[in-house]
């Protein structure tokens, strides 16, 4: 059951940042195109978010690393992601308006809001293996299959997002989804393991 949650989290975390990433160049389209400044933008934000996770997990997960603190950084994740479905497009309208180069002003408006919740998906891979791993000798091939599960999430996600949900929803409603997503995934991932440190 601990290595099918774990697993589950690892596909899930891949899923929803590539959702996010492709739902980003909708989300900035309308005030600062879709060239190829904009997909850049978005492409960087994401990169130096992921890499800050990566970082940031990865220490993070030294101290006592458990299930319910797995858990946690999915309720944070959701809990950073939601506010863009209320104030994306005020937080965009402000950016616009100061800033008239496209390339910088989609720079700041991706950083703004989405790096806070990437940088928190981000966390999700290094955790996921530090629970995994009881023995060093196995810590590669270990690591080498949680980031398999995350890729194909992420896979799937970029498919999913890209050929269906956005030609059937909109994207606030996608963001509520995913955002709802996460929070049910640390609500379970909490509540069966809730005894385990």
């Amino acid at each position: 059951m601990r290595q099918l949650t774990i697993c589950t989290l690892a596909f899930t975390g891949g899923f929803v940042i590539m959702s996010i990433e492709l739902l980003g160049g909708r989300i900035l389209s309308p005030y600062f195109g879709s060239s190829v400044y904009v997909w850049g933008s978005i492409i960087t934000v994401f990169m130096l978010s992921l890499s800050a996770g990566y970082l940031i997990g990865g220490r993070l997960s030294l101290y006592k690393p458990s299930i319910r603190r797995f858990a946690t950084l999915f309720f944070v994740a959701g809990v950073l992601l939601y506010p863009l479905v209320h104030y994306g497009e005020e937080l965009m309208r402000f950016v616009f308006e100061r800033i008239e180069d496209p390339r910088y002003g989609s720079l700041t408006a991706a950083l703004l809001m989405f790096l806070p919740p990437t940088i928190v998906l981000g966390m999700i891979s290094p955790y996921s293996v530090s629970l995994l791993v009881t023995d060093v000798s196995k810590s590669g091939s270990i690591a080498g299959y949680l980031y398999f599960i995350s890729t194909l999430g992420s896979a799937i996600g970029t498919l999913l997002t890209s050929f269906y949900l956005v030609l059937w929803f909109d994207i606030d409603f996608i963001l509520t989804g995913l955002t709802g997503i996460l929070l049910v995934c640390a609500a379970l991932a909490a509540t069966l393991h809730w005894g385990e440190e």
